[in-house]
């Protein structure tokens, strides 16, 4: 009996667990070693590398673990992408960014997309999928460098058809509320609009004559750019040196926003990239 508890406590190597709540102006940080322990709570400026080194090294020294214990960490994807990961990685720790949306919640405490989950939880959370409970939530997908790169322009063009479009709604909504209407909105809206009539035979009142003018001057700019961003992505299409397959994945991808790994390896189920 005393052989077998030796051996396997010699098979578990320490570990510091390390969740992350980011926020713009301060970063929150939760260590632990493991469900027992009472979490190490700090807070450092957001972005401050080096003082996140420094609150790793305090953690260790706190757990009475050695400095080269390894490093098991989280954060929830958002707004800061995946510039953290890569830099956690860089220092050898092993870093796992979290899908928001496959967090498990209490039936009773639903929480919107955009609603952080504290560090606390998210370290209990980490611990607890450490050990096994894959299905606790889904691990992202990190991209690397070069093809996140590449989905910025479809990600801009898809900017940019939503924002013509908005200028589209705004000035039919505009015109609607004289009783008129217009096919479509293009490049020759300023000449329909001055042949317009209202029910009475009146021109568009001359305030909102200018307002939608300049409306449409604000359609017209992302028009153009939507026009410039298509004839660029055809240039990379015909120009790449990719095989028509892997091209075809990579619109794909581009197309859908995620991938899903099946990997066994991965060490999760589900995996997708964050737009």
């Amino acid at each position: 009996m005393t052989a077998s508890r030796n051996q396997n406590s010699t098979q578990q190597t320490p570990v510091l667990y390390l969740a992350f709540e980011l926020g713009w102006n301060e970063w929150k940080l939760a260590f632990a070693t493991g469900p027992a322990d009472n979490p190490r709570l700090r807070a450092i400026g957001a972005r401050n590398l080096p003082a996140l080194l420094k609150e790793i090294h305090k953690a260790k020294a706190r757990f009475d673990l050695p400095d080269d214990t390894p490093v098991v960490s989280c954060y929830e994807a958002g707004r800061d992408g995946f510039w953290l990961h890569r830099y956690l990685a860089s220092q050898g720790i092993a870093n796992n960014v979290v899908d928001s949306s496959s967090i498990e919640v209490k039936r009773r405490g639903r929480r919107c997309k955009t609603d952080r989950v504290d560090a606390g939880k998210l370290l209990s959370m980490l611990i607890r999928w450490y050990h096994g409970e894959k299905k606790v939530w889904s691990v992202v997908q990190v991209p690397s460098v070069v093809d996140e790169d590449r989905r910025q322009l479809h990600r801009d063009l898809l900017e940019l058809k939503g924002e013509r479009t908005l200028h589209t709604n705004r000035i039919k909504g505009l015109l609607a509320g004289c009783g008129l209407a217009v096919a479509k909105i293009d490049e020759d809206f300023a000449k329909v609009l001055a042949e317009l009539r209202t029910w009475d035979g009146q021109a568009v009142p001359p305030e909102l004559h200018k307002r939608l003018l300049r409306e449409h001057e604000r359609w017209q700019f992302a028009d153009r750019q939507i026009k410039d961003l298509e004839n660029e992505r055809a240039r990379k299409i015909r120009t790449s040196d990719e095989k028509p397959v892997e091209r075809f994945g990579r619109r794909a991808i581009g197309v859908c926003g995620q991938w899903r790994s099946k990997s066994p390896g991965a060490g999760y189920a589900i995996s997708r990239t964050v737009n």
